[in-house]
């Protein structure tokens, strides 16, 4: 084992920390209102876009993840190419970063994923609570917002703190796309020098430390979440804090007072 080479290549791989991130935040940001928005779908059955939904997340999930990305990145951009000049436009598609290309791989698959969560997470909330707020007139939106998604929130936080480590593991996925993240360092600078040991070493402690990190977060989440189920503390006087006797027998002549007054 190389110890100057593993701190070498420590302080190499943590620069691809922030494109790691990136690719990890930004598709589960975007993906989670169009997750959503299936999940209710399905839920509701609305009728074409569910099955349309149906069909998109059967795709999705049917297909191994790297098929996606070489698809993507090989396909994607020759058609794109054609189509700029198709419409006489001058403009470089092959000069695109491909790290957009990832953005969008993870996106798609993302939604999916998060989809059949939220979906599973709003089957746990009764219907007739959303049935019984919206017979007293508050609005679907209004009705999600505060009585069905908090609830469903609470179900989906476990399953969704396991899509975002999955999508996390995913990302190294990436460096198939040429993006320089974790992986794609440790590779490229393993292959000069034939320490792949050393460098699969430092990425696997990498990415231990990361998930463990989104896994806290998560459990953090979680009982920020579940506030509501352990009700509210009900404080209860102790004799202690009763009022002296000179106060009580002040009300109970006032009292009998009044009594007098009015009888």
């Amino acid at each position: 084992m190389d110890l100057p080479y593993v701190q070498e290549i420590l302080i190499l791989v943590l620069q691809g920390i922030p494109t790691t991130l990136r690719l990890t935040f930004i598709p589960l940001l975007i993906a989670l209102p169009f997750a959503f928005l299936i999940a209710v779908a399905r839920q509701r059955n609305v009728k074409v876009l569910a099955r349309i939904s149906q069909i998109y997340v059967s795709f999705i999930r049917g297909t191994p993840l790297i098929v996606q990305i070489l698809v993507m990145y090989s396909l994607f951009p020759s058609l794109l190419n054609a189509l700029v000049k198709n419409w006489g436009l001058d403009y470089d598609v092959f000069g695109i970063d491909p790290i957009y290309y990832a953005y969008i791989v993870f996106t798609l698959n993302t939604i999916a994923i998060l989809s059949e969560v939220f979906r599973s997470a709003l089957e746990t909330v009764d219907k007739r609570q959303l049935e019984a707020a919206l017979s007293i007139g508050l609005l679907p939106v209004q009705a999600y917002r505060r009585i069905v998604i908090p609830q469903a929130l609470v179900a989906a936080t476990p399953n969704l703190c396991n899509s975002t480590v999955s999508l996390l593991k995913s990302t190294s996925l990436a460096f198939l796309m040429s993006v320089q993240d974790i992986t794609a360092i440790a590779k490229t600078e393993a292959a000069f020098g034939y320490t792949y040991l050393e460098s699969y070493l430092v990425i696997f402690i990498v990415y231990i430390v990361l998930c463990s990190l989104v896994q806290v977060f998560f459990q953090l989440l979680e009982q920020r979440l579940s506030i509501y189920k352990r009700g509210r503390k009900i404080t209860v006087k102790s004799e202690n804090d009763k009022q002296p006797e000179y106060f009580q027998d002040a009300r109970k002549e006032r009292y009998h007072a009044g009594i007098e007054k009015y009888s």
